[in-house]
């Protein structure tokens, strides 16, 4: 076991990618008192962070040249592989002792192959992607899914107790990824019930907000369910977790389900009607918005008729 004394602290963190997540990220580390860099595709995105403190850096390598930890928090497995691997990417440029936190949301193959990715270049990595949205992320009350580099554990909890409100280490590294698939295939079922069945009470002629009242005090209800439900009936759609991200970790899921020989029929039912969504101009906007596929849906059935 290390000594508490021989744990060298984290000092100075990279934050690659400051949109949604990350710049929340970045700003809680730098009210911690972290020396933190940034750095985004679109600079615009990475530049208020410079008011609290933050470095601007110019690309992934000089984020990362001699920082303790860089934490990867972009679209997808793609562009994670680009920003750490391209052209004047960040892997090349990491110190030997430097840690990599992919808190990305990326996937099972996507998490495999960035392993592989960090043990060819020698580089430390941990499978960290997160539950929550954004005020979670503002609030710093993400749950955060970690794996790997169990040795690194004293180091980086204080750090992520600063992210979260929990971090939950998993035994085998890729589990933090794996377990954020079915998180979220939970949440696009939920989101894609509430949808269905605000629309199915309209049409029965009841008052959806009676729906979401009722549920509220029965045992089926969950937080998640009601406030999404509530933002249905509002339409308020201010991008908590945007739509279009919910529809790639619902593919993602299904896509590993697929490759796993099991099928997820209600994740695959949902898809198409949340690409409905987002053809409607709903992409940015929260996934509460995939109620706007349930309402056209509606609209046309009635029209049929």
């Amino acid at each position: 076991m290390t000594a508490q004394s021989d744990i060298v602290a984290v000092r100075t963190v990279a934050v690659l990618g400051t949109g949604t997540m990350g710049g929340p990220i970045a700003r809680n580390l730098l009210r911690a008192g972290y020396q933190v860099r940034v750095w985004n595709r679109t600079p615009a995105k990475a530049e208020g962070l410079t008011g609290d403190g933050a470095l601007l850096a110019p690309s992934p390598a000089a984020a990362v040249a001699g920082v303790d930890v860089v934490i990867t928090m972009l679209a997808d497995g793609a562009a994670v592989r680009e920003v750490m691997a391209g052209a004047g990417g960040a892997l090349a440029a990491l110190g030997p002792d430097a840690v990599w936190i992919q808190m990305s949301t990326v996937g099972v193959e996507w998490s495999d192959h960035l392993v592989d990715l960090a043990a060819g270049r020698g580089v430390t990595f941990v499978d960290a992607p997160v539950s929550g949205s954004s005020q979670p992320a503002e609030d710093g009350q993400l749950l955060i899914l970690a794996s790997g580099a169990d040795h690194e554990r004293p180091r980086l909890d204080p750090l992520f107790d600063v992210l979260g409100r929990q971090t939950l280490w998993l035994p085998r590294v890729g589990d933090g990824s794996r377990l954020k698939l079915a998180l979220n295939n939970w949440l696009a079922v939920l989101v894609e019930g509430m949808a269905e069945t605000l629309t199915l009470s309209s049409a029965l002629g009841l008052d959806p907000h009676l729906f979401v009242e009722t549920m509220a005090g029965l045992p089926l209800a969950s937080v998640y369910a009601t406030n999404k439900g509530n933002a249905m009936l509002e339409t308020d759609f201010a991008p908590g977790f945007p739509l279009r991200h919910a529809a790639k970790d619902a593919a993602l899921a299904a896509d590993a389900a697929y490759n796993h020989g099991l099928e997820l029929p209600l994740t695959a039912a949902l898809l198409g009607r949340w690409q409905q969504a987002i053809a409607l101009g709903h992409g940015e906007d929260d996934v509460a918005s995939a109620i706007t596929a349930s309402a056209v849906t509606a609209s046309a059935t009635t029209s049929g008729q």
